[in-house]
């Protein structure tokens, strides 16, 4: 990795940082985990467990709306400018332009979820110390619970192969149709498992096959969803961790080189 790409990626995070749109969906994140705490009021003895939901739930969906919105952005906006005219007649690469925006981005979700993190830690530890304790004889687990973090982990992981998607698309798509085919992968990405199973549905041998083709192809993003058992106070082995970083490490790598391809092969003149 050159010296090119950090500068990219940096300018991607500084140009995000001053998007209107990135500030309301952390605030509105950032509120909808503090009502959360409002809301737990409303069912006696699964507060802590309603919150703590609700809190990973925003991060996620929250998170999702960034790396969307944002990343299908990231090559476009740069063509509807004539901005990439000007880029491009630089010494970058296309491979090195597609790479640092990508990182760009993945710092600037790091960021947001960070913060995500850290309110709804805040309205734990507040939780906690109304209570009178880290650790209530009903309470499965402790209110600032470290588990969470590996749920946090794992969705972080989700939303960086969702903003890899986002960015593939954006490189021969408009942005509208960027943002609905991501959605659509992400919605598909959630059931992927489903198609492992397919036949057992059906008996046509083609459609057999297809199905289980596009399970390897289309991103699975549900075992990347452990926030019921870490919510339930079960932890993530550490094995399972690895192989979800790893699986995502490796679908990241194919999408971007995907990207790299389709964008080297565009010709802006």
């Amino acid at each position: 990795m050159t010296a090119v790409v950090p500068r990219i990626a940096v300018n991607v995070f500084k140009e995000s940082v001053r998007d209107k749109v990135l500030y309301n969906l952390v605030l509105f994140a950032t509120l909808l985990i503090a009502a959360s705490y409002l809301i737990g009021q409303l069912t006696a003895g699964q507060d802590i467990k309603i919150i703590k939901d609700l809190g990973l739930a925003a991060t996620s969906i929250f998170g999702l709306f960034i790396a969307v919105f944002i990343g299908i952005g990231l090559v476009s906006k740069e063509v509807d400018r004539r901005s990439i005219y000007s880029l491009l007649t630089k010494p970058i690469r296309r491979a090195e332009f597609i790479v640092g925006k990508y990182l760009g981005l993945v710092l600037t979700l790091l960021v947001n979820v960070s913060a995500m993190t850290l309110a709804l830690y805040a309205v734990l530890g507040y939780m906690a110390w109304r209570a009178g304790g880290w650790m209530m004889p009903g309470w499965d687990r402790p209110a600032v619970d470290p588990l969470l973090l590996e749920a946090i982990a794992l969705i972080f992981c989700q939303l960086m192969i969702v903003t890899a998607v986002a960015l593939f698309f954006s490189t021969f798509s408009t942005p509208m149709l960027s943002a609905a085919l991501t959605f659509g992968l992400y919605v598909v990405g959630q059931f992927n498992a489903d198609l492992r199973n397919f036949e057992n549905v059906i008996d046509s041998k083609p459609a057999i096959y297809l199905a289980r083709a596009l399970y390897y192809l289309l991103p699975n993003l549900a075992p990347l969803d452990q926030k019921a058992a870490v919510v339930h106070g079960q932890g993530v082995p550490l094995m399972y961790m690895l192989l979800s970083v790893a699986y995502t490490v490796v679908y990241i790598a194919a999408l971007l080189l995907g990207a790299v391809l389709i964008f080297s092969r565009r010709d802006f003149k």
